[in-house]
């Protein structure tokens, strides 16, 4: 018996989690089509558009949030579409100083012929600040 769509929409999005937590770029790119479209809804994340220049962004994330976990809290699928309730956890690396950061947020997938077309990434860029703040000198 072959997978539902709903089945393969859901393991194409584990197997991309699974990547991200494994912190491996290429894995990560793998999951993805050649004109995946990554939105950020938050004033501190950066779109991007393609396979390639996901990747090449890759490394610099992962370099500045190490540790990087995503813990999924739910799941909705749908189809060709996938929510993931999620909270990630890692310690920002900004500057001389690294911070422990947890953040709850929502991805929202759209899958086609087994690979992500479009990410989208809502999170508080606001709690981010707050938690990476560096206090001011007395």
């Amino acid at each position: 018996m072959s997978e539902s769509l709903h089945e393969r929409t859901r393991a194409v999005v584990e197997r991309y989690i699974a990547a991200l937590n494994a912190h491996d770029p290429d894995a990560i790119a793998a999951c993805v089509g050649e004109n995946f479209l990554n939105e950020h809804t938050s004033a501190l994340g950066t779109s991007v558009r393609g396979r390639a220049a996901y990747r090449e962004r890759l490394p610099l994330f992962l370099g500045q949030f190490q540790d990087l976990r995503y813990e999924v809290e739910d799941w909705i699928v749908d189809g060709d579409r996938c929510a993931v309730a999620y909270t990630m956890s890692c310690r920002y690396v900004g500057g001389e100083r690294s911070h422990p950061v947890v953040i709850r947020g929502m991805f929202r997938f759209r899958v086609a012929r087994d690979v992500i077309v479009h990410r989208v990434d809502y999170w508080d860029s606001t709690e981010f600040s707050r938690q990476v703040q560096v206090e001011a000198p007395s």
